[in-house]
């Protein structure tokens, strides 16, 4: 008996057409992301008097971020989020910046830097203005987007827990990340966008002995099923990582991921910045199962260039997450460089992965 004509055409639509996004799973999709996503521009009067003594480094600092809310609501996926312990509140209300020069524009007005808690910038004393200067307020932020938009995909939240020195006179001294602190960090958190919100270490490894052993399994959730929620990875190594694994292994009744070393108990994130230099160990690295984040571009020098060659393979790596500085073009200098998929998009299937 033949199947009539209609009906063989429709089978042969349904086998041509891919599948919904939604079926993929987290590692078998590719977005685009921000890096130091709430970092507003240094004062130019600042900027100015810094470039005077040492124009290279400050270029590579020369550009800012739009709020968080508006990057989500362009459908960037990504965002990074730097912060710095204040237990007190008050250790970076006063940047010393601001009295280095003259006639720059209001800090602070509304006083949040005086609150305790963690704090949102790139560097003390220097290039301290944020759109979310607060964590706590950073939070609130993304939650009531994500409240007004339940049905978004899952965003991605790099996070750099800071503390280094600025070993000149006058500038202030972080607090060190010890594991209490990280602690806290988690607890903020869990406090700030509560539990059905996240996607935590525990949701990945289920009943398997290792967090590695659940991703190298492909346990990683569809988007289907993430949709609302995001997925929060602290981005350190050395005594920091190990401090907030220590007592909880494989990140169990943890909350963030963490960049580790594959062959380890708490692998399933890695974050590989070279895309050029690294494209063949990111390959290897996806098509394995982990996640993996690389840049586009770094410290300005692509977007000054038009140099898209990292971008390029970063979209050819498979890495799932690409950070940029420049979803929009560049406000401080000349430059038609722009990153963003075809049709300016910042979400589609893994090429290697769907």
């Amino acid at each position: 008996m033949k199947i009539p004509l209609l009906l063989a055409c429709l089978l042969l639509l349904a086998a041509l057409t891919p599948p919904s996004i939604d079926s993929l799973k987290l590692n078998q999709i590719q977005c685009i992301g921000s890096h130091n996503s709430y970092k507003q521009a240094i004062d130019p009067a600042l900027f100015a008097l810094l470039s005077r003594t040492d124009s290279l480094r400050f270029k590579a600092i020369e550009y800012s971020h739009i709020s968080l809310t508006d990057q989500l609501n362009l459908g960037l996926q990504n965002l990074e989020i730097d912060v710095y312990a204040d237990a007190k509140g008050g250790k970076y209300a006063h940047p010393m910046g601001l009295k280095l020069a003259k006639n720059q524009q209001p800090y602070d007005e509304a006083g949040v830097m005086n609150e305790p808690g963690f704090k949102v910038f790139h560097i003390q004393d220097i290039d301290f203005r944020s759109n979310s200067p607060t964590f706590k307020g950073c939070l609130a932020e993304l939650k009531r987007w994500s409240d007004a938009h339940p049905a978004h995909y899952p965003v991605f939240i790099t996070m750099n827990a800071k503390d280094d020195t600025i070993r000149r006179a006058g500038f202030t001294l972080p607090e060190p990340f010890t594991a209490s602190v990280l602690n806290q960090l988690d607890s903020v958190i869990l406090a700030g966008l509560g539990r059905s919100k996240l996607i935590r270490p525990d949701d990945v490894r289920g009943n398997k002995p290792t967090l590695e052993a659940a991703v190298l399994a492909g346990n990683w959730p569809t988007l289907q099923a993430s949709k609302g929620k995001f997925l929060f990875v602290l981005d350190e190594t050395g005594t920091k990582r190990s401090a907030y694994i220590a007592g909880h292994p494989s990140l169990k009744n943890r909350v963030l991921f963490t960049n580790s070393e594959p062959a380890t108990p708490e692998a399933a994130f890695l974050i590989l910045n070279n895309s050029i230099e690294e494209q063949s160990q990111i390959q290897a690295m996806v098509k394995k199962g982990y996640l993996v984040r690389t840049r586009a571009d770094s410290d300005t020098r692509q977007a000054r260039s038009n140099d898209k060659r990292n971008f390029d393979a970063a979209c050819q790596s498979g890495a799932q997450i690409i950070t940029t500085d420049y979803y929009a073009k560049s406000q401080f200098f000349p430059s038609d460089y722009i990153i963003s998929f075809a049709n300016g998009t910042y979400l589609r299937p893994n090429p290697i992965m769907h």
